[in-house]
């Protein structure tokens, strides 16, 4: 199997795995930013625990992003579980397990796989093929409107990452975010996406042209992250100011996770699951 294009990014190989299902070819960094993925699923299963009560209304596990559920570490013999399937298992290590684990991805492939991992390891698995925006809009329509939800944003760049997501997603009355935002990305493309033809910021960040000034680069790309945390303000679903800053080989920035949450605890959790070694501020 050979990787696919999605919206300019060449998406993950997809190859053989170890348990015989498609697995994701993935850089190393990738158990880095699981490692703290599941360490905030772990810090807050005390809360959790509240709504998974019996006769209570639930708590959600929500990923668009799914891929296959399980990678590969490139240039490694490693294999390693997917985001949502590591987050899975920790919830049911913690005997917090999820009551609804909602996937997607725009590549039935994927889905499929994933969903067969998940429901092997007995996760009541609820999986949709289509763009991230789509799939938000239909978990929203149906899950319970008390149930507590955990989104997980983990787009392949910044124009996958839709502010539609976001604007939908804020509409629940329980929500907490963890969201991947590309610093390489941004870093390696602002000139091509601010540039007057190109339509990705409109989507990762909606208004910018009549609010972002031009400057330097340096300048920009803070201005940038800095509307953007705002909007996501302007929803009710608050950023951390606790992101943590994911790097490559050399120290290469690559990305941020950033939770962003409706409810201060959130994000006291986060900022205990973020600063295992603190990293600074977004911007």
């Amino acid at each position: 199997m050979v990787g696919s294009i999605k919206t300019g990014v060449l998406v993950g190989q997809l190859i053989q795995g170890d348990d015989g299902s498609p697995v994701e070819e993935v850089g190393a960094w990738a158990k880095t930013k699981h490692e703290y993925l599941c360490r905030y699923v772990d810090i807050s299963r005390g809360v959790r625990s509240k709504w998974l009560d019996h006769g209570k209304a639930g708590a959600t596990l929500i990923d668009p992003f799914c891929g296959p559920g399980r990678c590969k570490i490139r240039g490694t013999n490693e294999f390693i579980d997917g985001g949502v399937v590591a987050a899975w298992k920790k919830s049911a290590d913690g005997q917090t397990p999820f009551s609804a684990v909602y996937i997607g991805d725009i590549e039935a492939e994927r889905v499929e796989a994933c969903e067969k991992r998940l429901r092997a390891l007995n996760a009541p698995v609820v999986a949709f093929t289509g763009n991230a925006v789509a799939t938000i809009k239909t978990v929203v329509s149906v899950v319970n409107p008390h149930s507590l939800n955990f989104a997980y944003l983990d787009p392949y760049n910044l124009e996958t990452l839709n502010f539609e997501m976001i604007r939908t997603l804020s509409g629940l009355r329980y929500v907490d975010m963890l969201v991947h935002v590309s610093q390489m990305d941004l870093q390696r493309n602002l000139d091509k996406y601010s540039s007057g033809d190109s339509t990705v910021f409109d989507a990762f960040i909606p208004g910018w042209r009549d609010t972002i000034k031009a400057g330097n680069v340096s300048a920009t790309r803070q201005a940038i992250l800095r509307y953007w945390s705002e909007l996501v303000g302007r929803l009710g679903v608050w950023p951390s100011l606790e992101p943590k800053l994911v790097t490559g080989p050399g120290n290469q920035p690559l990305y941020w996770l950033l939770l962003a949450a409706k409810h201060e605890l959130a994000l006291a959790f986060w900022k205990v699951a973020a600063n295992k070694q603190r990293q600074g501020n977004l911007f």
